[in-house]
């Protein structure tokens, strides 16, 4: 075993022989072997976000880039974003600008990548060939890697030998032992290759995974693999390798479908003699039905969440708490709270469950916190923007906000909350089940009554003086019919709103006569005034309606 200082003061890497190629290290070599990073307290951290732009950021993704944006933050650190777009077939930049679009609404800014710039770039993969074309020939010169001639029809008469044999899918060619004159004589024919990597056929690796503890494997399952394809092109793991290293990332924090690909990166980080970081996988995103989520659950993507209407701090919010926790009851964060409270050693294991509920839920309560200036800008420009108003703000979409707002988790609720507010159901709800108590307990008399206290321009009084002048009204309403609590305020609240249930029924009289008042409603909201509503009461049969009739239809979709 020996300890080797690599070229970065800060880190050391601890090597065992055995992982090198069985021709440079021939004997006193245990047949286990370890490779893990141990780092200086002084260790300067620096992460890395590698999306493929080939669709857009789903929310797994999103996630992966926030445990990576709060680590680097929590820690002083600097958090890359890196472009791997080697598969030139599926890779657009358009995706590319996707992902990028939704990493900044989200509010996870990049200290160097695309954009930004920096000392390591560049930092789309695409454009770092050169270097990986260089680390190759060095990985060849010193033997680690070697040319294979084989055809694709040796490679799969390979695969069914080894599949007859219940055997790993192992390459087993004569290329790992060929001689120069052989491989010299295959390049004079111009015959296709690839850089196949040289995995010792004996022992095992092993790393601490900052989330799942040890995880090891037996080399001999493995086989030698490809870093360099017959066109040229760089495979995956030896690219992630090679940025890892030369950008001095110091950890690597991604999804855990990434973990086989350690055992790759390990024995290519040995190789080159880089430092090796620290690795933590992050469990996967689950469905409800604990499969891995996918789109045939919904929407899956962080674009999509936007257009829905949800904040990004509600969605960096609910993304942490997917797997992370700080150890209390508390489920409402900040992302500055969560880069104060964020830790790896924190993060379960264990796969966290996607519940669309709950993250509605949650964007309601961040939406709920914003500043009220904030928030009536917000939906006052969405009324707008829909075509429920005409104005975006002013004294009624304040008072509209403020009397809607708990019923409001999207901001597109505010559209369904306003058309309820502003439309009149008022026949729906009488001949409804729910709505025939209400009818049977002598609602014509208390409409007789109401209807009067309209005429007389008793009622437009007191709505005039808003909020004491309905109080004061509701209250000699009330001693003049000899009701009071429900019997009162369920007949009121369905002939004036129309509804069984809805927001505070005073306010939302008031509001109603304000809308009439001010013309801020658009024609086509289907806004019913309260000239317009008294006159529907007018033409109501009562005598019909107190017949034991079927119900017509149930208020319970319109009386929310």
């Amino acid at each position: 075993m020996a300890t080797l200082v690599t070229g970065m003061p800060w880190m050391r890497i601890r090597v065992f022989p055995e992982l090198a190629p069985s021709f440079l290290f021939r004997r006193h070599f245990r047949r286990n072997s370890s490779v893990r990073a141990s780092v200086d307290s002084d260790v300067s951290v620096r992460v890395r976000f590698a999306p493929s732009p080939t669709g857009n950021l789903h929310v797994g993704g999103a996630r992966t880039a926030l445990f990576n944006y709060l680590f680097a933050r929590s820690k002083g650190g600097k958090f890359v974003l890196r472009i791997e777009d080697t598969d030139l077939e599926r890779s657009t930049r358009e995706s590319e600008e996707a992902v990028l679009r939704d990493l900044a609404w989200l509010g996870l800014d990049w200290d160097e990548g695309p954009g930004v710039g920096g000392d390591f770039g560049p930092y789309r993969q695409s454009e770092r060939n050169s270097m990986y074309k260089q680390y190759a020939e060095k990985l060849l010169e010193s033997g680690h890697v070697y040319r294979c001639f084989c055809s694709n029809e040796e490679l799969e008469k390979m695969k069914e030998i080894a599949e007859l044999k219940k055997l790993p899918p192992v390459y087993s060619g004569k290329w790992v032992t060929a001689t120069d004159e052989d491989v010299q004589e295959e390049l004079a024919k111009g015959t296709p290759y690839t850089y196949r990597f040289r995995v010792p056929k004996e022992g095992s690796l092993k790393i601490n995974d900052l989330i799942r503890g040890e995880v090891s494997w037996k080399l001999d399952t493995l086989g030698d693999f490809v870093i360099m394809r017959s066109n040229g092109q760089p495979v995956y793991n030896f690219c992630v390798t090679v940025d890892d290293a030369t950008m001095a990332i110091s950890h690597v924090i991604r999804a855990e479908e990434h973990l086989p690909n350690t055992l790759r990166q390990a024995l290519i980080y040995k190789a080159l003699g880089f430092p090796m970081p620290f690795f933590a996988h992050v469990s996967l995103i689950l469905a409800p039905d604990r499969s891995k989520l996918s789109k045939r659950h919904g929407a899956t993507s962080v674009g999509q969440f936007r257009e829905m209407g949800y904040l990004p701090q509600a969605m960096v919010n609910y993304l942490a708490l997917l797997g992370w926790g700080d150890g209390t009851e508390n489920e409402f964060f900040t992302i500055e709270q969560l880069v104060e409270k964020f830790s790896i050693g924190r993060v379960n294991k264990s796969g966290a469950v996607f519940d669309s509920t709950k993250l509605r839920w949650m964007n309601g309560q961040h939406l709920r916190s914003l500043p009220f200036e904030e928030l009536t800008k917000l939906i006052g420009e969405r009324w707008k923007s829909t075509g429920l108003l005409t104005e975006s703000e002013g004294a009624f979409v304040d008072e509209a906000v403020q009397l809607l707002k708990d019923g409001i988790d999207l901001v597109t609720d505010s559209d369904t909350a306003l058309s309820n507010l502003l439309s009149y159901p008022v026949r729906a709800t009488l001949t409804s089940p729910e709505g025939r108590p209400v009818v049977e307990d002598k609602l014509s008399e208390v409409s007789a009554s109401l209807l009067a206290a309209y005429d007389s321009g008793e009622l437009l009084g007191a709505l005039e003086e808003g909020h004491t002048g309905w109080q004061k009204w509701v209250k000699g309403f009330g001693k003049t019919l000899k009701r009071k609590g429900k019997s009162l305020f369920m007949p009121l609240r369905v002939l004036l709103t129309g509804k069984l249930h809805g927001p505070d029924m005073g306010s939302s009289i008031i509001l109603i006569y304000k809308a009439g008042n001010y013309g801020i409603v658009a024609p086509q909201a289907g806004f019913v005034t309260l000239r317009e509503r008294f006159e529907t009461i007018r033409q109501l049969d009562w005598y019909t309606l107190n017949q034991d009739q079927p119900a017509l239809e149930s208020a319970a979709t319109i009386s929310n």
